[in-house]
């Protein structure tokens, strides 16, 4: 029974790395796509991908709102566009201006659509 505890735990470790490792590379391809949105390296989109899925869970747990791009309408994606602002002084390496970040949040969201991982998914 232990092991299979065991077993579990590290499956679920294995995933959330996939899982930031995945996100990771939606934003370096939003980073592409998006003028006003730069990520420096693959190194500091894992960063980044990190900082925004503890954003988005602290933010979860305070206002009991779901950041994703469109996971609540307007509201979700204005959070989502903050949180990717926001990131941008707690990573070095990530630059965003306003519109860079409305824009990263609208790619990132139909990326998201596309790809079966999410950004701001909270990490259980």
């Amino acid at each position: 029974m232990q092991e299979n505890n065991k077993e579990k735990r590290d499956v679920n470790i294995f995933s959330i790395i996939v899982k930031f490792l995945v996100n990771a590379v939606i934003l370096i391809i939003a980073s592409f796509l998006v003028p006003g949105f730069r990520v420096a390296g693959f190194g500091t989109a894992i960063l980044a991908a990190i900082v925004i899925s503890a954003l988005d869970y602290l933010i979860g747990m305070v206002f009991k709102l779901d950041a994703s791009p469109f996971g609540r309408g307007i509201v979700g994606f204005l959070i989502a566009a903050i949180i990717i602002y926001i990131t941008q002084f707690i990573v070095a390496g990530v630059a965003v201006t306003p519109l860079g970040a409305i824009l990263a949040a609208l790619v990132i969201g139909i990326i998201d659509a596309i790809v079966p991982t999410n950004v701001f998914s909270q990490v259980s």
